[in-house]
């Protein structure tokens, strides 16, 4: 596996377009993250269907085709440095064909790659932004979402991470006291995000092969036991974890006892062979970290850093 362009930094003044291609975006949320953009000296734009909601679906943020179109128009705008997804929910792999990936390519050719930030049902956009574009993106808080408007340590990190990304390159736990499933050190180039949207990816136009080489950061939420046993068993039996260097595993809230989630990961993923970290602190949990996807690193079990070789933006 071979990492993938690096978009630029952010900085001050620059354009971000905010776009909704999952679920319903409520608006006090909305209004709040802006302005703690606003405060970071970013100018954000709000995509034209990311307030609307679908007539007769609620959980989904207004037609699939209109928010395929939001991210091509945010994506295409050469006034854009950067595109962030206002929350999550469900609704990404609906509208992830209706986009045109060719006019996405030819943006990117013409004026450069761009940020791209998300986490949870954003996952299927991760994969696609890799596959169908060769372009690093960031595994991070969503602006009208709890753990970005509540947490000054999710905050900070993502900040950090847009605007001095130098001094991001050591991505340390967010847990006091990390742990290794399997320890040792491996290197490979990151992916993941939420792990049932990985496995329900499986087989789709936008899917990579294999987590081959792949530093792989995984998390879910309200998935039992019995869930993530079938998750993680059907991307066992599909081949997707073979080759695969490494794995750390993040947030797994509402997903039942810890004791019983770390008796399946051992005996699901403890059989590759490869470290896998433990507490890792990103996805759906207070203070997540923000984590790049499609660079080249090391990650440590045993301490619970990840250290890439080149800051996550350049």
């Amino acid at each position: 596996m071979r990492p993938l362009i690096r978009p630029a930094r952010l900085t001050p003044g620059a354009r971000v377009a905010v776009v909704a291609p999952s679920g319903p975006v409520p608006e006090d949320s909305l209004e709040a993250g802006l302005d703690i953009l606003r405060g970071w000296d970013l100018d954000p734009v709000v995509a034209p269907h990311v307030r609307d909601r679908h007539p007769e679906l609620a959980h989904l943020a207004g037609a699939d085709a209109d928010r395929a179109r939001d991210l091509e128009q945010a994506w295409c705008d050469p006034s854009v440095a950067a595109v962030f997804c206002a929350r999550g929910g469900y609704g990404a792999q609906r509208m992830v064909d209706l986009v045109d990936w060719a006019a996405l390519r030819r943006a990117t050719r013409a004026a450069g790659p761009k940020v791209f930030l998300g986490y949870s049902d954003i996952t299927a956009l991760h994969e696609a932004f890799a596959t169908r574009l060769g372009i690093a993106t960031l595994h991070g808080p969503m602006i009208a979402t709890n753990g970005f408007l509540k947490n000054e340590r999710a905050k900070e990190h993502l900040r950090t991470t847009l605007f001095a990304p130098e001094e991001a390159r050591v991505v340390r736990a967010g847990s006091p006291h990390p742990a290794a499933l399997v320890g040792g050190r491996a290197r490979g180039v990151t992916l993941g995000g939420c792990v049932s949207l990985l496995a329900a990816d499986l087989g789709t136009p936008t899917a990579r092969a294999s987590a081959r080489g792949g530093l792989l950061f995984i998390e879910d939420i309200g998935e039992e036991a019995y869930r993530m046993d079938r998750i993680l068993t059907q991307l066992l039996r599909a081949r997707w974890l073979d080759g695969v260097a490494g794995i750390a595993l993040g947030s797994w809230e509402e997903c039942g006892d810890r004791d019983e989630l770390r008796a399946l990961f051992a005996d699901r993923l403890g059989g590759l062979g490869v470290p896998v970290a433990e507490e890792f602190g990103f996805g759906h949990c207070d203070g997540a970290l923000t984590v790049p996807f499609g660079v080249a690193g090391e990650l440590d079990a045993d301490a619970g850093t990840l250290t890439l070789d080149e800051p996550a933006l350049g």
